[in-house]
């Protein structure tokens, strides 16, 4: 995720919600059981041929705008589900600024037979989806189901702010929480001249 800080107190926030044929975090399904899941190639293009109003949000919780009017734009390219957003908020413009912003995330149905369960030896139960309903991309200030998420911050000032989590091959849902703390700790400023 890229975060640019312009002079007006908007922030252009682009970067991939998430990235088709790459495992989730684990995930508790209603029955409490964990599985992990995974968006297939294309099923992206298709929700968003099938809905141009996609809405934009703040931690699922808060709408900030969408599609429909123009400060969400979406694509499917062939590493996953791109975003760019135009965001007013001063809350998320000055968690932006902060370093706090730690990803996207998408909220979805899925639609009759688009979804299919398997086995994995190293991975255990794994959800493949293959045709939803795309509601809304949000906004993360916590942790993204999906790793690998990286955010960019950059003012006026011309300061780049760098943290990425990336996959640590930890072994729980506590120590995936603890390596994204001490990213966020180890935050690297580096200078890039004035404009």
């Amino acid at each position: 995720m890229k975060v640019e800080i312009r002079s007006d107190n908007t922030a252009i926030i682009e970067g991939y919600v998430n990235a088709v044929e790459r495992l989730s975090r684990p995930l508790k399904d209603f029955n409490g059981e964990t599985f992990r899941e995974v968006v297939k190639t294309g099923t992206f293009a298709k929700a968003i041929a099938a809905n141009p109003n996609i809405e934009l949000w703040f931690n699922h919780l808060r709408p900030l705008g969408g599609m429909a009017n123009g400060t969400l734009e979406l694509r499917e390219d062939n590493i996953g589900l791109y975003a760019r957003a135009i965001v007013n908020d001063s809350e998320i413009v000055q968690e932006g600024r902060d370093g706090m912003l730690s990803g996207w995330s998408f909220a979805f149905y899925i639609n009759p037979n688009g979804e299919t369960w398997k086995e994995d030896p190293e991975n255990g139960r794994v959800r493949e989806l293959t045709d939803i309903s795309l509601g809304e991309v949000s906004i993360l200030d916590v942790t993204p189901a999906y790793y690998a998420t990286s955010i960019n911050t950059r003012d006026e000032k011309a300061a780049l702010k760098e943290i990425r989590v990336e996959d640590d091959k930890t072994d729980s849902v506590n120590d995936i929480f603890r390596v994204l703390e001490r990213r966020k700790r180890e935050v690297v400023i580096l200078s890039l001249g004035k404009k």
